[in-house]
């Protein structure tokens, strides 16, 4: 079984889709993360409902995220 960090690790510079608590849905590129699940993303695109925006570079707390999909 991989550990979640692990995964993170080797997912660094490629693109995933997180959900998170409050149904959003988050894509971009992972830049880098801590030990405590903390994200730096770019090229990000926020879809909540039908409405899709672009954030650019954000920082996104870890206990936020529900799933994490590669791709």
């Amino acid at each position: 079984m991989a550990l979640p960090l692990d995964v993170l690790e080797k997912s660094l510079n490629q693109n995933m889709t997180l959900l998170l608590k409050d149904g959003r849905f988050i894509h971009g590129k992972l830049l880098g993360y801590d030990e405590y699940m903390n994200l730096v993303l770019e090229d990000v695109e926020e879809t909540k409902e039908e409405n899709k925006r672009r954030l650019g570079k954000i920082i996104l707390r870890g206990n936020n995220v529900v799933s994490i999909s590669l791709g």
